[in-house]
């Protein structure tokens, strides 16, 4: 999985995990800033295009990924770390928290959600019709698909973070870049929000074009078993697109710091 470690030894353990279409150096503009104070794991999931193996084994099920983060924190010895989960990886931190909540002391879900799809007394931010749609541009045409897709995820107003996400995503084996997003998607993990035990806390951009604001609101009113039964917390950034490390780096890390450093 391509783990690195980086910063202070005596620190507390931060881990940083991407979402889909990323690798681990989405994280490139928030690393340096961590490092004085904490020690970083980033790594690469397997269907990442990062993947050692160009992502030929890899995994596209929720529970799955959850299992290999697990893998991975133990093989490095990491407890009691601060998970922070971007987009899909947000859920695959609170599957693997109820699983092993020794792992984790605190879980900062950015731009995560539960489920995409709207229904009756739920905006997840896309109609069925427009998933359906998204999954057959992406399967006739990858290559075509891929920078438009970055464009509208990351916002048109930063045309350089949208070609270092669009050359990350376009780096996925086609395959392996279909199947995750039909998975995420298609995902319902409401079920598992209750379940978290690990102190939260919800970071998300006032205008996200994948996960709306409501998303955020309705995860921290699921979340009444975190923190001891507080719930969790919620942090909105002032800002556009679904890649606050990109698009925000400075406000990102300040808010994640004063989010670290809050015991």
């Amino acid at each position: 999985m391509n783990a690195r470690v980086f910063g202070n030894d005596d620190g507390e353990t931060v881990v940083l995990a991407h979402g889909y279409g990323g690798t681990r150096f989405i994280w490139e503009d928030v690393v340096p800033a961590l490092v004085a104070r904490f020690r970083v794991v980033v790594f690469d999931w397997s269907f990442s295009g990062a993947a050692k193996d160009g992502g030929e084994r890899y995994c596209c099920s929720y529970h799955g990924l959850a299992d290999e983060l697990v893998a991975l924190m133990d093989e490095l010895g990491v407890r009691g770390a601060a998970f922070v989960g971007h987009s899909m990886a947000g859920m695959i931190g609170c599957i693997a928290s109820v699983a092993r909540p020794d792992l984790f002391s605190h879980l900062v879900l950015v731009g995560a959600s539960p489920r995409y799809i709207n229904e009756d007394g739920y905006e997840g931010g896309f109609e069925p019709g427009d998933v359906d749609a998204m999954l057959a541009a992406a399967g006739a045409d990858f290559a075509a698909w891929a920078p438009r897709f970055a464009e509208a995820v990351v916002g048109p107003g930063h045309p350089s973070a949208v070609a270092r996400f669009a050359k990350q995503l376009g780096a996925m084996r086609p395959d392996a870049a279909l199947r995750v997003l039909r998975a995420v998607l298609s995902s319902d993990l409401r079920a598992v929000l209750p379940d978290v035990a690990a102190r939260c806390t919800i970071v998300h951009c006032a205008r996200d074009a994948v996960a709306p604001l409501a998303v955020a609101r309705y995860l921290q009113r699921a979340m009444t078993g975190s923190g001891g039964g507080g719930g969790a917390d919620t942090v909105v950034i002032e800002s556009s697109g679904h890649f606050p490390q990109l698009t925000a780096p400075k406000e990102f890390v300040r808010v994640l710091e004063a989010i670290l450093l809050d015991h």
